[in-house]
Order: structure tokens, then C-alpha cells, then sequence
């Protein structure tokens, strides 16, 4: 349970760090003004907090694998908000990553 656990976490940080990123992005670059940049500064304060509650009590380890999901985050949400279309490379770089994910946070310890 904890590694459906961790993945939901990590699918949380996503969503507040590449969410707050985006929204600071839309206020500043798009010129939408300081409500878009300052609710983006509120997601990237939650991002930090939803790092903590990850099982494993190690930070160097969850932000390290953390980066690969905010890799293949960030295409998605490209994808979805921009309407970015990435190509095979990108695709296979984010699966690079995600398989760094998974080794870094879930490869058996001894």
C-alpha cells in the first residue's frame, strides 16, 4: 500500500508544482495578471508540503526521483493545457525518467 501510496503523492506534487509553475507563467509571460501568478505561488507552497507526507524519510531520494515524474508531468501537462505535442524523443525521455522513478524510490533495499 504504500507504493500506491507514494505514486499518488508524487502524482499530487505534480499536479501542485507544474499546476503552480504554469499558473506563475500565465500571470507573468501572458500578462493575466498578479491573481494568476499569486495562486500559482500558493500551488508551489502546497507542492512542498505534499513532498513531506512521502513514506520514505529520505529528501535527497524523493526529490531525485521526484524530478523524473516532473519531467514527464510537464509534457502532460503540455499536452493538456498547452497543447504541446511532443515528439518520440520526448516520449522516450519521460519514459527514461519514469523508469528512474521506479528504481530510485521502489527497488528492493537490503
Amino acid at each position: 500500500m504504500s507504493v500506491v501510496r507514494s505514486l499518488v503523492l508524487f502524482a499530487l506534487a505534480a499536479l501542485f508544482e507544474i499546476g503552480g509553475a504554469w499558473l506563475v507563467w500565465q500571470g507573468v509571460r501572458e500578462q493575466r495578471g498578479l491573481v494568476w501568478a499569486g495562486a500559482g505561488v500558493i500551488a508551489l507552497g502546497l507542492y512542498g508540503f505534499v513532498a513531506t507526507l512521502q513514506p520514505d524519510a529520505h529528501f535527497g531520494r524523493i526529490l531525485a526521483a521526484y524530478g523524473g515524474v516532473f519531467v514527464a508531468g510537464s509534457l502532460l501537462w503540455g499536452v493538456v493545457a498547452d497543447g504541446f505535442r511532443p515528439d518520440r524523443w520526448d516520449v522516450v525521455g519521460a519514459l527514461v525518467c519514469l523508469v528512474g522513478v521506479v528504481v530510485i524510490m521502489y527497488a528492493p533495499r537490503g
